[in-house]
């Protein structure tokens, strides 16, 4: 557990670093901790800050409206921008390096977008957490000169949250939320029609009161992990028949549920993990 102390001496760190920026773009998803820099940035920079949110494929039209919603409600300078990550055939083909095509994809608009309207730094929403994670996408933010101010401060996922209910934002205590192509095993080709199948498929499930869940795509079959908390919900059989006949309902001929229920990180387990820094 974080000492009060400790947290507020980290937010402060924080906000020293992002005024030392001068001023910011920030790749912003709608999530726990590019909301909460977001916020962060426009609290300590005003105008010289703008949150940008990639409208890929990847991104469910759910996130979407709350990376919006968020924006509106605490006033700070929000974009739309359409970037294709689907048609760079090395993204597609869904190695383990796709996350870095995505973020190139994705620095690629950014940089350019911050030069051309005067903006000093783009940055992103690293956490301190992440460093020990298999993590592509932080190789294309180091080669693209893109900043992690809250790993830079030392923020763990703990103090994110936790600074996030002190501001109110409706994003403190949402699960994680990755792109739509992590449900997808590495060396399954990403393509808009398994994206949308997982879109809907995931939607199903949270439409019957399910909080935090991955629908891993297996092809024709598909996979449905429930965090831990929850599995215990599925001991009533005719809501587990439920989630079932959701899936297939989506688009998938099999849908199983996986008895050992969600876990982080699962899909990078059987990757080398190689710590990186900022």
């Amino acid at each position: 557990m974080t000492k009060p102390g400790d947290l507020e001496t980290r937010r402060v760190a924080l906000e020293r670093i992002l005024r030392e920026m001068g001023s910011v773009v920030v790749a912003y998803s709608g999530g726990v901790d590019s909301a909460y820099l977001a916020v962060a940035a426009h609290r300590a920079l005003g105008a010289r800050s703008l949150a940008v949110t990639a409208d890929s494929e990847s991104l469910s039209a759910e996130q979407r409206e709350l990376a919006i919603e968020v924006a509106r409600r605490f006033g700070f300078s929000h974009r739309l921008i359409v970037t294709r990550e689907l048609e760079n055939p090395l993204y597609a083909r869904n190695d383990q390096d796709r996350c870095y095509h995505c973020k190139s994809e994705l620095f690629r608009h950014l940089a350019p977008l911050a030069l051309a309207e005067g903006f000093a730094h783009v940055v992103y929403g690293l956490i301190v957490d992440d460093l020990s994670d298999f993590r592509p996408g932080h190789r294309a933010a180091a080669e693209a000169g893109v900043r992690a101010p809250l790993a830079e401060a030392g923020l763990t996922k703990e103090d994110v949250r936790a600074l996030s209910r002190d501001l109110g934002l409706p994003t403190a205590d949402l699960p994680a939320s990755p792109c739509l192509s992590s449900r997808l095993p590495y060396g399954t080709p990403v393509t808009l029609e398994a994206l949308r199948r997982v879109e809907r498929a995931e939607a199903a499930v949270r439409a019957l009161g399910f909080r935090e869940l991955r629908v891993r795509h297996l092809g024709e079959a598909a996979r449905v992990e429930i965090a831990r908390e929850e599995m215990g919900r599925l001991a009533d059989a005719s809501l587990r028949a439920a989630v079932e006949q959701a899936v297939r309902s989506a688009g998938y001929a099999q849908a199983t549920v996986d008895p050992e229920g969600y876990r982080r990180g699962r899909m990078n387990e059987a990757l080398r993990v190689v710590r990186v820094t900022v």
